[in-house]
């Protein structure tokens, strides 16, 4: 079974106990110890009783646990444990097979993010724990991610993945599609991958706005020896208002938009964003609502379902997005 935080925390609190020489612990003493660490790590902790702490006990026991010895010396009604060699220590031993599965088990996960340099340790270390722990590969993967390991640019994510967890400067040569190659020095401040591409966020030393580097088009990235200035901006927050990776400037905006029945159910189980709102429905279709910043990603999403989706509100958004309709099908006549 997993092994969670407030059973560890029980785990510990009695192997010490067990190797204490200079006191003997009953079951009630080794109750009030369990709950005393279980109040100190949560304040808010219920704390356990007598069954769950012969539970514990008899995990550790298990070649499941931690195949400790213990002895239990028994005096009228009372039951004194300690460990038969008090030198031993849960903490001394190495991980046992569960627990050794459960890591290579999301490490197998890890593995599966193909083409990230960053994750090559991963595949070095799961042969080192079969070796170790006798554990055999499945012979088939449980679990596929999406991915493109064909994607220009992959091999940049290591060195800027790097760059920015030590704080260095980097000097990167970008081509924007359409244009000529140009170098330009940034402080790199944040990757997001978003459909199937990976972006760089970062800022030019001569510009205070942030840019964002699609890493398929940059040719060439080498640290170089200028002071790293950081940023305060938190990303979580940052893309809060946006579909995508782009920022326009302005203030979130309700976007009202109306499915069709048929549609509905993939956006309700899979929403646009965050703050999609169902406001009413009728036999045709459902209404719906979003507040985000509008940009060129929503509107290539919007498009993306075709006639099923139709934007309400506001006027500006609707005419950028029937503009682009219209341009297109001037493209049939």
């Amino acid at each position: 079974m997993p092994i969670n935080k407030n059973a560890l925390i029980r785990y510990q609190a009695l192997d010490k106990c067990f190797a204490n020489p200079g006191r003997r612990y009953d079951i009630n003493a080794l109750l009030e110890i369990c709950n005393d660490a279980l109040f100190e790590y949560n304040t808010d902790a219920t704390g356990i009783k007598k069954r769950q702490l012969y539970e514990d006990i008899r995990f550790m026991e298990s070649n499941q646990g931690y195949s400790i010895e213990l002895e239990k010396t028994k005096e009228g009604r009372r039951t004194f444990y300690k460990y038969i060699d008090t030198s031993f220590s849960i903490t001394k031993n190495p991980i046992n097979e569960l627990e050794a599965e459960q890591l290579k088990s999301a490490m197998m996960v890890l593995t599966r993010f193909k083409g990230m340099p960053q994750f090559e340790w991963v595949n070095e270390l799961l042969p080192k724990l079969d070796q170790t722990f006798l554990l055999k590969d499945k012979e088939n993967h449980i679990m596929s991610f999406e991915n493109n390991p064909f994607l220009k640019g992959l091999e940049f994510l290591d060195p800027i993945f790097n760059a920015i967890n030590h704080k260095k400067s980097l000097e990167i040569t970008y081509q924007p599609f359409g244009k000529d190659e140009f170098s330009s020095i940034i402080f790199p401040y944040h990757l997001k991958q978003f459909n199937s591409r990976w972006f760089l966020f970062g800022r030019n030393p001569d510009y205070k706005t942030l840019t964002n580097y699609p890493l398929d088009r940059i040719n060439e990235i080498h640290e170089v020896d200028m002071s790293y200035v950081e940023t305060e901006i938190d990303f979580e927050e940052y893309f809060e208002d946006v579909v995508g990776v782009t920022l326009n400037d302005g203030n979130p905006e309700i976007i009202e938009l109306k499915i069709t029945k048929k549609l509905w159910p993939y956006i309700e189980t899979k929403p646009l964003h965050g703050s999609q709102k169902k406001k009413l429905s009728d036999n045709h279709y459902v209404y719906i609502s979003i507040e985000v910043v509008p940009n060129f990603e929503l509107e290539k999403l919007i498009l993306s379902f075709g006639e099923e989706m139709i934007v309400i509100s506001p006027n500006h958004f609707q005419e950028s997005i029937k503009q682009r309709l219209l341009k297109n099908i001037s493209f049939y006549n």
